[in-house]
């Protein structure tokens, strides 16, 4: 059986990305697909290697039950281009940062995350970390969204043997 991956990305990865990191794996363990799915998370800039996501983001999180706290902040590599099968920017910042550094043959795994919403227009999933605590809580209002979509899309392409 096909083992399929995804990779989130956003600028530090301590905010954007690991939200979608945990509410995706969520979605996933839901539906049982937890031995057929693998899901990571990455920033583009080096700022928090190592570190755990923001306290906000976990307190926003845990508050919907997601726990983030095992996470650690790392930054994409050339190699995660070939291991992942989607690379999903937050934004298109970091997306132009991902086409610049992926080879040209892995450019069709790129994509941004909120093209698989289905209730936000909005393309974008917003840096919530100079803003309040509301921030927070619509970033995880997207990815909530965005996460059901990929999921649905990553069953009917590929999983709909199961």
């Amino acid at each position: 059986m096909e083992k399929i991956s995804v990779l989130f990305c956003c600028m530090g990865n301590i905010c954007r990305s690991p939200t979608a990191e945990v509410v995706f794996r969520a979605r996933v363990e839901e539906a049982g697909l937890a031995q057929q799915i693998t899901i990571d998370s990455v920033g583009t800039h080096d700022y928090h290697i190592g570190n755990p996501p923001d306290l906000r983001t976990q307190r926003a999180a845990m508050g919907r039950g997601y726990d983030m706290s095992m996470l650690r902040g790392r930054q994409v590599e050339v190699a995660d281009f070939s291991r992942f099968n989607y690379v999903l920017a937050m934004d298109n910042a970091n997306m132009a940062i991902l086409y610049r550094l992926c080879p040209k043959e892995q450019r069709d795994r790129l994509g941004l995350f909120l093209q698989y919403a289905q209730k936000h227009k909005q393309r974008e999933v917003p840096d919530p970390y100079y803003g309040g605590e509301d921030g927070f809580e619509r970033v995880l209002d997207m990815v909530e969204d965005a996460a059901e979509g990929l999921l649905f899309h990553i069953k009917n392409k590929h999983l709909s043997n199961l």
